[in-house]
């Protein structure tokens, strides 16, 4: 057969394409997998989520004398009624707060250089300001706002800080988003429906409220948990995912670790309600602590769920976890760089970081202690330089800030990550 040298050439072309794309080295499928039907669906185009870096937002700190309806030391002490002190705390990281303008005394020691021991509150507007204002100077992109039940004690005071963290998003220019945690919560069905329908859809006016694929984007955490504080049916979640799509929404999910296989941390038979989610993001706190884990959960976790991910349409966002201070697994940074390089070596639609200011668990990103001068006298509270390397209180908001930028492309993608401990 004769062919034209037009021809030719553009074969040579094509057959030179179609080598150079057969593998992404990662050893992932360059394209999805077919669905069942076999059309391969692809993932949503960048927006609010896609192709962004969400760091999960508690803002659930009060104390007294802030103001706040609270008034309490709301999740600082197990005894919220009683000053933090030696005998009532419920943190795990001590944090700093040299950048806010009010802070509260403590029954805590002075710390060891000196300085009262004073915690903030979520509950004043500059707090929340100057978290926000972190967020933009490490170039994290949105904020996916805690709301836990809100019909009990706690409802007035999230109801304020929802206003306020509204009001910081839109002043620094980053998104949010609301993201309900329906753990404990007994009359979830019904009761998600009203506080949206009376109170949270209208945040989505807002000019900082995230959207993804044009629609204000919602995140329940919690469906299919197999523990007695999720007790949810796979039918209830699927009512409740297809309401909150009725009304326009961009749906994701805090799903279980072994969401995709049902299995372990997963109910079973639940995969019908994880594949009516617009975007997964499976919880990852606690299954990880060492490089070794982070591989292991990479092979066996990752990237058999993104794959099935693609194969059906649905974002995935996985979750990038600084490390447990207190349990000494950050290593100073190359713990957490480590997912941020496999996360994006895994081409992932988007990355939840968990969290911003988590500082009972240990696993915060906000400005923390940076050496023992800064933690109470006589405590235990372990600080940044835990492993004996020196790092600035706001060291792990850099460092999410250049994994935040090595994700959108800005930067190359680096095994090493190029943030000092020190400026």
């Amino acid at each position: 057969m004769n062919l034209k040298p037009l021809n030719i050439l553009v074969l040579i072309v094509l057959l030179a394409l179609t080598a150079g794309c057969s593998k992404n080295g990662t050893d992932q499928p360059s394209i999805p997998e077919p669905s069942p039907g076999g059309k391969i669906i692809t993932p949503s185009p960048p927006g609010d989520v896609v192709g962004k870096v969400t760091v999960g937002y508690q803002g659930w700190f009060a104390a007294k004398g802030d103001g706040s309806p609270i008034d309490a030391w709301w999740h600082w002490t197990q005894d919220w009624a009683k000053s933090p002190s030696t005998t009532n705390s419920g943190i795990k990281s001590w944090p700093d707060v040299r950048d806010y303008s009010a802070t509260y005394p403590t029954s805590f020691p002075n710390l060891v250089n000196g300085q009262t021991a004073n915690l903030f509150s979520s509950f004043n507007d500059q707090t929340v300001n100057t978290q926000f204002l972190w967020m933009k100077q490490n170039g994290l992109d949105v904020a996916a706002l805690q709301r836990f039940n809100p019909n009990g004690i706690e409802g007035p005071v999230r109801d304020a800080i929802t206003a306020k963290v509204k009001t910081a998003a839109e002043l620094h220019g980053r998104k949010f988003y609301i993201m309900y945690d329906i753990s404990g919560w007994t009359n979830m069905q019904s009761e998600i429906k009203t506080d949206w329908t009376n109170k949270m859809s209208a945040y989505t006016s807002s000019s900082a409220y995230a959207k993804q694929n044009g629609k204000p984007v919602v995140c329940i955490w919690g469906f299919g948990f197999s523990d007695n504080n999720h007790p949810f049916s796979a039918d209830v979640c699927i009512d409740v995912i297809n309401w909150f799509k009725s009304k326009g929404c961009y749906v994701i999910g805090g799903v279980p670790t072994n969401w995709r296989t049902e299995d372990s941390d997963s109910r079973p038979k639940f995969l019908s309600a994880y594949k009516a989610l617009d975007m997964i993001s499976p919880w990852m706190i606690g299954r990880i602590g060492s490089i070794s884990e982070i591989e292991s959960k990479y092979r066996t976790i990752n990237m058999p769920d993104m794959a099935y991910c693609k194969a059906n349409g649905i974002d995935y966002q996985p979750c990038i976890l600084p490390g447990d201070l207190q349990e000494h697994q950050r290593l100073h940074g190359d713990f957490m760089w480590r997912q941020f390089y496999n996360m994006k070596s895994l081409g992932a639609q988007g990355l939840y970081i968990s969290m911003f200011d988590e500082y009972n668990e240990g696993n915060q990103i906000a400005k923390t202690a940076e050496n023992a001068s800064f933690i109470p006298s006589g405590t235990s509270f372990v600080t940044l330089d835990e492993d004996g390397t020196a790092c600035s209180s706001d060291y792990y908001l850099r460092l999410s800030g250049d994994g935040a930028k090595m994700f959108r492309g800005e930067i190359p993608l680096t095994v090493t990550r190029p943030t000092k401990p020190i400026l």
